[in-house]
């Protein structure tokens, strides 16, 4: 008897625990809604827009490295006249990194690309997706800078300097042309004091804050709030600046007409004179549109 008393407590208590899980699962599906379990986005890496054509599935891709200049020149696409009737969405992309811009230049991904022209003949983009050159920034010059002294192209200078490179090889001004330097000099890089920047920016922070005796940079306006132009040596002229292309697959010489124009409009509102300095590549506005006589490569 006293057997069955103990196998019907211990059933009555299983049961009353079973029916417990039971109840608080119930009760916790009705307290909680599925809209509730959206998680937000860490990173945003774009933007997207609609068009007044609605029911057009076609997109155009836009990529830079700039959030700003994404969501910018995104909006002012979608408002575009032309583009309307070519697509129903524009969709911006941005990244920092130089493997973004690998990704879409190497896999023609992107319709519309800020990038430089050395990464561009290196995929050889413009004859396996057509990409066409839109507007190029100006040329500039890479230079050495110091905050206490005029730099000197000699190996014994560099060996005992605290030296500010940019951690991007495709670089010119930041990390080629300094490290083709080092070369002709007879220098191992391995015997430098080399500290690597993420940005152009910060390199100027590292020397402004005595972190590095010198750095490799072109030089803008704003620089000599900081430091003296007395302590600048050039490294190389003429450096081709970046470029928007258009993947060019079609003759649509519509939309490059109407990107150009956007992209011209764009750059009168750059706070950076570099920036406002945008040179368009087509004659558009006439019977024919022809590619005008391109920027000297470097």
């Amino acid at each position: 008897m006293n057997l069955k008393n103990i196998v019907l407590h211990k059933t009555l208590i299983v049961t009353f625990l079973f029916i417990l899980l039971v109840v608080t699962w119930v009760c916790g599906q009705v307290s909680v809604y599925n809209d509730d379990l959206h998680f937000p986005v860490m990173i945003e890496t774009s933007t997207e827009c609609q068009t007044t054509a609605t029911s057009n599935k076609s997109q155009l891709i836009v990529f830079t490295q700039s959030k700003k200049i994404a969501k910018l020149l995104t909006q002012n696409l979608c408002s575009d006249n032309v583009v309307s009737k070519q697509y129903g969405s524009v969709k911006g992309y941005w990244g920092y990194r130089t493997a973004d811009s690998f990704e879409f230049v190497g896999k023609g991904i992107a319709d519309l690309i800020l990038a430089k022209n050395n990464i561009m003949a290196a995929f050889k983009a413009e004859s396996t997706y057509n990409y066409q050159p839109v507007v190029g920034f100006s040329d500039y010059t890479a230079f050495f800078i110091s905050s206490k002294e005029k730099p000197r192209i000699t190996k014994q200078y560099f060996l005992d300097k605290r030296i500010g490179l940019l951690d991007y090889p495709t670089s010119r001004s930041g990390h080629i042309l300094p490290k083709q330097t080092f070369k002709k000099l007879d220098i191992n890089l391995a015997n430098l004091k080399i500290t690597y920047a993420s940005s152009h920016n910060e390199l100027r922070d590292l020397l402004a804050d005595g972190k590095v005796d010198i750095i490799a940079s072109f030089w803008k306006e704003s620089d000599e709030k900081r430091f003296s132009k007395n302590y600048i040596t050039p490294l190389s002229d003429n450096i081709s600046g970046t470029r928007w292309y258009l993947k060019m697959q079609q003759n649509n010489t519509d939309l490059l007409c109407a990107v150009q124009a956007n992209l011209l409009d764009m750059s009168k509102d750059q706070s950076l004179h570099y920036y406002q300095n945008v040179q368009p590549f087509w004659s558009c506005g006439t019977s024919s549109v022809n590619l005008k006589e391109e920027v000297s490569d470097e």
